[in-house]
C-alpha cells in the first residue's frame, strides 16, 4: 500500500476520487473541519476495496484540496473548482487575469506552438504554464518538488492542455535557457518563515535568476513588487501589475521580449469588477519633466499602486491635467474631474492643518460616521485616530492624512462614484 501526499492525490484523480471531492463544500470545512472529516470518514465511498490509500490520508487530501479550492476562486473564478493545489502554491501562484495578460505578451511575440517550447522555470502548480498553454503556445514547466509536479500536472489534464503544455522535474538554477523558445521564472519568494522580501534570498537567487534569463533568447522574470528600481537590469521592461487597485506583481521582460522600440518602464492596472472591466498601460514618458506643484483644488487624485511603483505620477498627473499637493507625495490635485482607471477620484470639501479637535467638528458637522481614512507622508496613527474621532451618523467621509510643504494637514473629501 502506497502512502504520502502523492498517493492521497493520485487517488482523487480517480473518477471516485473526484466525486468524493466534488461532494465537500469548502465553507462547511472551514466552519467546522472536525465535523467534515467525520462526516467524510463515514462516507461509504471511502469504505471500497479500491482504494490503495489509507482512509485517513485520503480524508486529509479530500479535505485540503477542497479547501485551496474554494480559497483559489479569488484568484482562478471558477476554474478552481477543476483545479488542485499546494497551500504555498496557491499562495504565490499567480492570479488567472495576470497570467492571461503575461501570456498574452509571450503568444503576441513569438506565436503559436511548435517547438522548441517556453520553459515555465520555477512552475509550481502551474497558474502561468495554463495560461500560456491556453494562449497556443508549447510550454514546459520545471520545478524541483514531485508532489508540486503532480498537481501541476493534474491541473495541465484537468484543463485539457496535454497536447500543449508538460512538467517534468529539474533544477531551474542548472537548465540551459538557450532549449527554449523563451524563459519564464517566477522564483519562490516564501521561506519557513513566510514571505521573503530580500530578491537576494528568492529560491533560486536574483542573481541566478536574472543570468537565466539573460542567457534566454526571451525571458520573463516576475518579481514582488516592491522590488527595488535599483536592482532592475537597465535593458529590460520592467511592468508593475495590479489588479482591482492592489498591486500584485512586477513583471520583468528580457532579450525578444522587449519592445523594439527599447527598454520601457509601465503600469498595467487590470480591473475585473464594476461595469468596465479591462487592462490600461501607462508607460513612462522619458521627455516628460516633473509635475507641477500646487496647493489642494477641488479635486485629490489617488493614482493606483502600481503607477506610484513604477515612478509614474508624473504621467498621471498629465492624465488628469493635475499637479502634485507636494512633490514628494503621490496626491494629485486638479480643477477638473477627469474619469481614469489611473486614479481614484475624490471631492476636496476642506483643506486643514491637521487638528483632531477641528477634524471631530468637521465631521460631526456633516453627520459623518463611515469614515475612510487614507494618508500619505503622515505620521498619524490611524487606529488611534479612529478611535479618537468617536464618529457616529449615518453619512461617509473620506479623510486623507498628509503633509504639504513641512506642515501635516487633512483633507477633507468625498469618493468620487461610477467607474472610470
Amino acid at each position: 500500500m502506497t502512502n504520502g501526499p502523492i498517493a492521497g492525490l493520485l487517488a482523487l484523480l480517480t473518477p471516485a476520487g473526484r466525486g468524493v471531492l466534488e461532494g465537500l463544500d469548502p465553507a462547511e470545512i472551514d466552519a467546522d473541519p472536525l465535523k467534515a472529516a467525520t462526516r467524510l470518514r463515514a462516507d461509504p465511498a471511502l469504505a471500497k476495496s479500491h482504494w490503495d490509500v489509507p482512509t485517513t490520508e485520503l480524508v486529509n487530501a479530500a479535505l485540503t484540496q477542497a479547501r485551496l479550492r474554494g480559497r483559489a476562486k479569488e484568484k482562478f473564478g471558477p476554474a478552481a473548482d477543476r483545479m488542485f493545489f499546494t497551500p504555498n502554491g496557491l499562495e504565490q501562484a499567480t492570479r488567472a487575469p495576470v497570467a492571461r495578460h503575461r501570456a498574452g505578451r509571450f503568444a503576441a511575440r513569438l506565436g503559436p506552438g511548435g517547438e522548441p517550447p517556453v520553459g515555465d522555470l520555477c512552475c509550481g502548480i502551474g497558474a502561468d504554464l495554463i495560461a500560456m498553454a491556453e494562449e497556443g503556445l508549447a510550454v514546459e514547466g520545471v520545478d524541483l518538488d514531485p508532489f508540486t509536479l503532480t498537481v501541476a500536472q493534474a491541473n495541465i489534464e484537468a484543463m485539457g492542455l496535454t497536447g500543449l503544455a508538460r512538467v517534468r522535474a529539474g533544477d531551474a538554477s542548472a537548465v540551459a535557457p538557450e532549449d527554449y523558445s523563451a524563459v519564464f521564472c517566477d522564483p519562490a519568494r516564501r521561506g519557513a518563515r513566510g514571505r521573503i522580501f530580500n530578491p537576494h534570498a528568492y529560491s533560486p537567487s536574483w542573481d541566478t535568476v536574472t543570468r537565466l534569463a539573460e542567457t534566454a533568447p526571451a525571458a520573463c522574470v516576475k518579481a514582488a513588487p516592491g522590488i527595488p528600481h535599483d536592482l532592475v537590469p537597465k535593458e529590460v521592461s520592467a511592468e508593475w501589475i495590479s489588479v482591482d487597485w492592489e498591486v500584485k506583481e512586477a513583471a520583468l521582460w528580457f532579450g525578444g521580449l522587449v519592445e523594439e522600440s527599447g527598454p520601457t518602464r509601465s503600469a498595467t492596472l487590470i480591473r475585473t469588477k464594476g461595469a468596465t472591466p479591462g487592462t490600461t498601460t501607462l508607460t513612462a514618458d522619458p521627455d516628460l519633466g516633473a509635475p507641477e506643484v500646487s496647493a489642494p483644488r477641488g479635486y485629490l487624485y489617488e493614482p493606483d499602486g502600481a503607477v506610484v511603483r513604477s515612478h509614474l505620477v508624473a504621467e498621471a498627473a498629465r492624465a488628469v491635467d493635475g499637479a502634485l499637493i507636494d512633490p514628494a507625495i503621490a496626491y494629485i490635485t486638479s480643477d477638473r474631474l477627469v474619469r481614469t482607471p489611473l486614479c481614484r477620484a475624490y471631492v476636496v470639501h476642506e483643506v486643514t492643518p491637521f487638528s483632531l479637535k477641528r477634524l471631530r467638528a468637521a465631521l460631526r458637522e456633516r453627520d459623518a460616521g463611515k469614515i475612510t481614512i487614507k494618508k500619505r507622508g503622515s505620521a498619524v496613527d490611524v487606529d488611534k485616530l479612529r478611535r479618537d474621532l468617536k464618529a457616529s451618523g449615518p453619512e461617509s467621509a473620506v479623510v486623507v492624512l498628509t503633509r504639504i510643504g513641512d506642515r501635516p494637514f487633512y483633507l477633507l473629501c468625498s469618493e468620487v462614484s461610477g467607474d472610470a
